[in-house]
């Protein structure tokens, strides 16, 4: 099924746009084409941001990095 959306473009939007045409894409695929990657790039973001959240209250996880900076900084200060 498709929509037929009307959207207004900015130069910034319109030069991109541009590019994507100029590599062969239809003006409808590279619109579809970049909507659907952009809500990809978002998804990503928010599955990284809530593994981040994670490890950051991981009590167990904290304490292993800390024993890694400290032995680290044992070895810079003998080398």
């Amino acid at each position: 099924m498709s929509t037929a959306i009307s959207v207004r473009l900015d130069d910034e939007a319109l030069g991109a746009l541009t590019k994507l045409e100029a590599s062969g894409l239809t003006r409808s695929e590279a619109i579809r084409t970049a909507l659907v990657r952009s809500a990809d790039e978002l998804a990503r973001r928010d599955r990284l941001r809530a593994e981040v959240d994670a490890l950051e209250a991981d009590a167990a996880d904290i304490e292993e990095m800390k024993a890694v900076a400290s032995m680290m900084e044992q070895l810079r200060a003998e080398g």
